[in-house]
């Protein structure tokens, strides 16, 4: 089968990326023809809060990556959309993580159909934002309706997914595990690449700093005393899209500037593993959220999570036996994050997390596409026939 992927890929960094790359390598092991059509064009740079767009990362083995999208020209949606129309893939898998991207993919999606052969299947991080802005659900019903069917990660999105094409066809499975971010070994070992002290014992928050995010909660619970006096540090891995002297500020009012420790740039691949070796605890404490990343590299290197009741978090960590899942409240973070260290819960957590990694491999999520697809087809010839 000759399959197309739209959305970013190298050289344009994060974990939407990341999995794009890991979607197409699964697929082509499946002994599918797999390529991925990028961006030459993302975002302009003043929608863009971070640093750079871009990874100084060599690219994937075993890929083929094109960029040929523009998301702001609308004749190179046109030009694109024309010529993968005449290419005729046999499937289209269409990523959709902000509304914004809406017009240029919706537009491509749109123009391929009409070769009545390729199936346009979306993969959807979100439905509907978690940083609302007018004009969303628009971009938003804009892109969902040029799709035959639609891939979401967590049960909240399939609900958001309801208030605009409720019969669209639909696969739920959970976000499968990063798996390409390095080895795992020796705690020691990663606390002497990332020169920290062996002494103390390290929640880990990584990724980019959002509002949505919550590094203030968990900022709130490490004053309380039975965590201050925990021998315990926070480490923030991540660059900053929201403003970081409002955090830097909560640390020092709150006499934190020795227990929470701040890694402020984007991460490269070739790092991550540090900082997972490192950490006893992976956080998340959201106040928004549809799945993350975050929590199946967590998985990949066997790492006990703490994520909070909001979106489809909760949906993969078992509480109690992976971690835990609280309400996004400084509170109840440190009542469990006290539990975690008070109580030595860390390898019979790992152990658990070890075992349970296993169902949210790569074969279970390209199942979801062929399962689809095969579904797609049948109505599509089902209303040939009738």
């Amino acid at each position: 089968m000759k399959v197309v992927i739209l959305g970013p890929a190298h050289p344009y960094r994060g974990g939407i990326a990341a999995l794009n790359e890991r979607l197409a390598l699964a697929m082509g092991r499946d002994g599918h023809n797999v390529r991925i059509i990028t961006f030459t064009l993302q975002y302009p740079g003043f929608l863009f809060p971070g640093k750079t767009q871009f990874t100084d990362d060599p690219p994937p083995a075993g890929i083929i990556i094109t960029r040929k999208i523009n998301a702001i020209n609308p004749l190179n949606w046109i030009r694109t959309g024309i010529s993968l129309r005449k290419e005729r893939p046999d499937l289209v898998i269409a990523r959709f993580w902000i509304p914004f991207i809406g017009p240029s993919l919706g537009t491509i999606c749109r123009i391929i159909r009409k070769n009545r052969h390729s199936l346009i299947l979306g993969l959807a991080d979100n439905i509907v934002p978690h940083e609302k802005k007018p004009g969303d659900r628009m971009l938003t019903a804009y892109f969902i309706h040029s799709l035959d069917g639609i891939v979401v990660m967590s049960k909240s999105v399939m609900d958001d997914l309801d208030g605009f094409d409720p019969n669209k066809p639909r696969k739920y499975g959970p976000h499968p595990i990063y798996d390409h971010y390095g080895r795992i070994y020796g705690r020691e070992e990663a606390l002497r690449n990332l020169r920290l002290d062996p002494g103390y014992r390290y929640m880990l928050f990584f990724g980019l700093v959002r509002d949505y995010k919550g590094l203030d909660l968990v900022i709130d619970a490490m004053k309380e005393p039975r965590l201050k006096h925990q021998n315990v540090r926070l480490i923030v891995a991540g660059e900053f899209y929201s403003d970081r002297e409002k955090y830097l500020d909560k640390v020092k009012k709150s006499a934190l500037e020795e227990q929470v420790l701040f890694f402020d740039r984007y991460i490269p691949n070739s790092e991550v593993e540090d900082f997972f070796n490192a950490a006893d605890i992976v956080v998340q404490p959201y106040k928004s959220a549809t799945q993350s990343g975050v929590t199946q590299v967590a998985y990949h290197f066997n790492k006990p999570m703490l994520v909070t009741r909001v979106g489809g978090l909760a949906e993969t960590v078992a509480h109690g036996r992976a971690g835990y899942v609280c309400q996004p409240e400084a509170g109840e973070i440190a009542e469990a994050l006290h539990d975690f260290f008070s109580n030595d819960r860390k390898k019979t957590f790992e152990t658990y997390v070890a075992a349970e990694k296993q169902r949210f491999g790569w074969d279970h999520f390209t199942k979801l596409f062929y399962d689809l697809k095969e579904e797609c087809d049948a109505r599509k010839n089902y209303g040939d026939h009738s």
